[in-house]
């Protein structure tokens, strides 16, 4: 901020001394008193930038128009390229690429670049609000910028590199900007040498490096691309045209009979696919009203151009689509997701508004034995989403797929607060129902750590908070082991709870959230005066002997300041804390727990085999030299084999 004003007082003092008499300068000077001389400054400081002339003035306003306008915060690098550019031209050449320096002096302080992450902005917000309120400071940016990506992407310097470009040692951040951005340019703003530059780069795209490069930020199609290399890339001129979404580009391809208009690219999209998938229904009206294209043709994956326009919210385009009497609103995808499905789970009102008036859409209907329209809807919580299906009597608000997983329990998993309210107020609705596997919508909440979820349930009577799935594992069980412990609080202060209850390998609560090292969910549960701190799992392992085991030793501290807690203990196999923690190295662990006069620093396991036998095997050489400085440990002592710690 001190830098901003500093260089916008630079700014006024230039613009008051412009000024011939002293009675402008003091009119000046009041102006920008009163806070109006803001864009005066500004507009003196680009009077200034132009009347330096020549490459200095080209530089200065062509930076300052890819600040401005650029789809995204540019590199220094990025930048530089792009004004080494001249339109038109087949030669790039790094000598004309212009210094950071140079930049600099010939934007007269309306630039900066940030050192953090070598981008280049503007000096102040209101500065890019100044340039925006005035476009005509720069003619037609989008149109000149399209050009100069155009350019790039047809000068030789591109055309030689290889088309996977991951394998060039070159930079390519301007490349990936034109390939990516040029057509975003182009839709805003098309002159007649972009579209030739533009029809020039179609005649070898599939081939192109730039091709890949666009394509690779469409994420359902980062895996097809690399197999498409195998089986021969096809990504046409009028595939590109129809993703853009460039009406003059894709009449003109069409006029020129340049590519088969219902042609399937790598990925088996057509251009109308393309289209309806970007949501240009411009482009789209103009290829359905062509002879022969097919509205309703899917790619390999099953999903019709109304598939990808109902996923995208493209209302517009939804409403051209189903205004075809060969488009049918309820075809399902390959893996069952018909148009309701997409549009629901992406949270499209005004898109399921619409298919909802058609009577072949049916709203409850899960294809392949998969998900409704209102559990996509529940588990990405789109709550108006949820109202508009609930409002259809065939809805069925607690209807599973196929693992038995409910609207609810999706909504209540994902931690959708709203959306569970609204489920919960339906009849039908069962709050405490198991799924496939015997988890409710509690314990998933549990298992997430959804606090205000697990609160919403539980204030319904019908709702058990203690209620074990198939393998014994309760609400609290799964919100200790992930060490929730807001969630560990409000169902440990339920009477109801059993919060010493094992499942069905014998793990408490507590021996879980010991494992885990969640010192916050341990103390919590020791303020239950019926939880057994001591308390052995079926392999006889204590709280003590995980925590020893993994090396947490907040936790190992807080169990042995407890009188029931025997530092001692052996499990099944003869194992006490002291030797797991010393076989796997836990320095701390093992000093603690040899603060204890009860511990036993050589007691052997099962096989004869005493800490500093496991810990010598392991080759954990602190815990050896801890161990050799007891009296009490004999460093010749075999296991039942005679195997010695120094064998």
């Amino acid at each position: 901020m001190d830098l901003f004003r500093f260089l916008l007082a630079s700014l006024n003092v230039e613009a008051i001394l412009q000024e011939p008499t002293i009675y402008a300068r003091r009119k000046r000077l009041s102006k920008i008193t009163d806070g109006l001389g803001l864009g005066d400054a500004y507009d003196a400081t680009i009077e200034q930038i132009k009347a330096q002339g020549g490459n200095r003035s080209r530089l200065g306003m062509g930076a300052l128009m890819w600040i401005s306008y650029a789809e995204r915060r540019l590199t220094v690098q990025e930048l530089c390229h792009a004004l080494a550019v001249h339109p038109g031209s087949k030669e790039f050449s790094s000598d004309n690429i212009p210094s950071v320096t140079t930049l600099l002096v010939c934007c007269q302080g309306l630039i900066v670049v940030d050192q953090e992450t070598s981008t280049v902005r503007l000096i102040h917000s209101t500065l890019q609000n100044y340039l925006s309120s005035n476009p005509e400071i720069f003619g037609q940016p989008h149109a000149a910028m399209a050009e100069i990506c155009l350019t790039y992407l047809n000068s030789k310097h591109v055309k030689a590199m290889p088309a996977d470009t991951s394998s060039t040692v070159a930079d390519t951040s301007f490349l990936k900007y034109c390939s990516i951005d040029w057509g975003v340019h182009a839709k805003k703003g098309l002159s007649a040498h972009a579209k030739s530059l533009a029809l020039e780069l179609f005649r070898e795209y599939d081939a192109h490096p730039s091709t890949k490069l666009l394509l690779e930020q469409v994420e359902h199609l980062r895996w097809d691309i690399g197999r498409g290399s195998d089986e021969g890339f096809r990504f046409s001129g009028l595939h590109c045209a129809s993703f853009f979404g460039i009406v003059d580009l894709v009449a003109a391809l069409i006029g020129m009979e340049c590519d088969d208009i219902n042609e399937r690219d790598f990925a088996g999209h057509t251009p109308l696919i393309w289209a309806a998938y970007n949501g240009h229904g411009e482009v789209v009206k103009m290829l359905l009203d062509l002879g022969g294209v097919k509205p309703d043709e899917a790619n390999r994956w099953g999903n019709t151009p109304l598939s990808y326009a109902a996923a995208g919210g493209h209302e517009e385009v939804v409403n051209i689509l189903l205004g075809r009497e060969e488009v049918n609103p309820e075809k399902p995808s390959n893996c069952g997701k018909t148009p309701l499905s997409y549009a629901a789970c992406g949270g499209h009102e005004g898109v399921v508004k619409i298919l909802l008036q058609r009577e072949e859409v049916n709203p409850d209907e899960p294809y392949n034995l998969r998900t409704t329209p209102l559990s996509y809807a529940a588990r990405n919580g789109h709550g108006e989403v949820v109202r508009i299906l609930l409002q259809r009597e065939q809805v069925n608000p607690d209807k599973p797929n196929h693992y038995q997983t409910t609207p609810l329990q999706y909504a209540a998993r994902a931690g959708h607060e709203e959306v569970v309210e609204i489920l919960l107020g339906c009849e039908d609705v069962n709050p405490d129902r198991p799924d496939g596997i015997g988890r409710t919508p509690l314990s998933d909440a549990a298992r997430y750590g959804h606090e205000g979820v697990v609160e919403i349930l539980l204030r319904r009577a019908d709702v058990n908070p203690d209620k074990p799935c198939d393998i014994g594992r309760t609400p609290l069980w799964y919100a200790a082991v992930h060490g929730y412990e807001e969630v560990v609080k409000i169902l440990v202060d339920r009477e109801e709870v059993n919060p010493d209850k094992p499942d069905n390998s014998g793990q408490t609560p507590l021996a879980r959230a010991a494992c885990g090292g969640h010192e916050g969910v341990v103390k919590i549960l020791l303020r239950r005066k019926d939880v057994n701190p001591d308390k052995p799992c079926n392999m006889g392992r204590t709280p003590l002997s995980y925590a020893a085991r993994y090396g947490h030793e907040g936790v190992v501290k807080i169990l042995l300041q407890l009188e029931q807690v025997s530092p001692n203990e052996s499990d099944d196999r003869d194992r006490t804390p002291l030797l797991y923690a010393a076989a796997h190295g836990h320095e701390e662990v093992v000093n603690i727990l040899l603060e204890r006069g009860e511990v036993n620093p050589d007691k052997p396991d099962d096989l004869g085999r005493t800490p500093l036998s496991r810990v010598a095997y392991c080759g954990h050489q602190g815990v050896v030299k801890i161990l050799l400085e007891r009296e009490d440990v004999n460093p010749d002592k075999p296991s039942n084999r005679g195997q010695t710690p120094l064998w």
